[in-house]
């Protein structure tokens, strides 16, 4: 859940989450439907997947317990190199490194190293040196190693967890808190004036723009949603129908008869904007009623509102059942 995603927000879904999945065999059963409904606000909707997919896995390869070997955990579906290294770590004290935006940015500002992060290189000097820290910490001293007197050694847990913590809240991309920082007499950033400098990562590209109508159609007393295809963007997730109109001039009624072939009149319901990775999107909705039902396909549904709160909706379309509701 904390995979792109702050402390404050993933609390109470945390919280709600294990009430509701208590443990791996919970979630490693539970119906995809039920899962999704959990994590519905969170975003990036593969997270949630991949945890149940893993979870399935360690019933099915670990007899039901969380594996504490590197490699083991670096095979569960939706984990990576740092997230294997964080739980190895943080979990079991294991010497493994980790290597996030935050741990960048000290690192990069620490050994003054000018590269772009996230080029192959430099990405694998920080990893390195990451591992010199880790290798220390665990009181093994690391061959030809210059770095042990930023380290105290004796817990690799403790390390990991502080370069995160450092990263948050004092080493700040903006302003940061040289003064109070326990590294500043190492830092070569920090003696040589370029802090601001680093890390030197290349320009955010500009986000594309991206509208979308969105329709609230009722027919005696229910509402027309549709359900995302498997194996795309939000796959398994309800939304009500809706077009991109990107860069065309139609009206929504227009709209409305080459989507589902229905001429009704279109009220304006509602205007959000959010995105999703570079595109700025802007749902225009509009709400109608019809006399008639169009034909359904397998992914639709007419439900009552008190049905539709039940389903997994994604972002955007949980924002207007709310406003539907209210």
């Amino acid at each position: 859940m904390l995979q792109q995603t702050q402390v404050r927000t993933v609390i109470p879904y945390w919280e709600r989450w294990l009430r509701e999945l208590p443990d791996v065999a919970a979630l490693a059963t539970a119906p995809e439907q039920r899962v999704l409904k959990l994590w519905e606000g969170l975003g990036y909707y593969t997270r949630a997947r991949n945890l149940q997919k893993a979870a399935q896995q360690i019933m099915r390869d670990h007899a039901g317990q969380f594996p504490c070997d590197f490699e083991a955990i670096l095979a569960l579906p939706g984990v990576g190199r740092y997230t294997a290294g964080a739980i190895a770590s943080i979990a079991f004290n294991q010497p493994t490194s980790i290597l996030d935006g935050n741990v960048i940015r000290v690192l990069t500002r620490l050994f003054a190293i000018a590269g772009n992060p996230r080029d192959k290189a430099t990405n694998e000097r920080l990893w390195q040196l990451a591992d010199q820290l880790v290798q220390v910490a665990s009181s093994i001293q690391h061959p030809a190693s210059n770095i042990q007197h930023l380290v105290f050694a004796g817990s690799c847990s403790v390390l990991n967890q502080s370069l995160m913590e450092l990263g948050a809240t004092v080493c700040t991309p903006q302003n940061p808190q040289c003064a109070a920082c326990p590294l500043r007499d190492h830092c070569v950033a920090h003696h040589t004036g370029r802090v601001a400098e680093l890390p030197a990562l290349p320009p955010r590209a500009a986000a594309t723009r991206r509208e979308f109508y969105t329709f609230v159609i009722e027919h005696d007393g229910e509402f027309l949603v549709t359900q995302r295809p498997s194996g795309g963007v939000n796959a398994g997730l309800w939304e009500f129908p809706n077009l991109e109109v990107t860069g065309r001039h139609r009206t929504p009624t227009a709209t409305l008869k080459e989507l589902l072939g229905l001429t009704a009149a279109c009220a304006a319901f509602a205007s959000l904007t959010h995105s999703i990775t570079r595109y700025r999107i802007t749902q225009r909705a509009f709400r109608t009623r019809v006399r008639r039902r169009p034909a359904l396909t397998p992914a639709s549904r007419w439900l009552p509102l008190e049905e539709l709160h039940r389903l997994p909706f994604t972002s955007a379309h949980q924002r207007l059942l709310a406003q539907l509701a209210a």
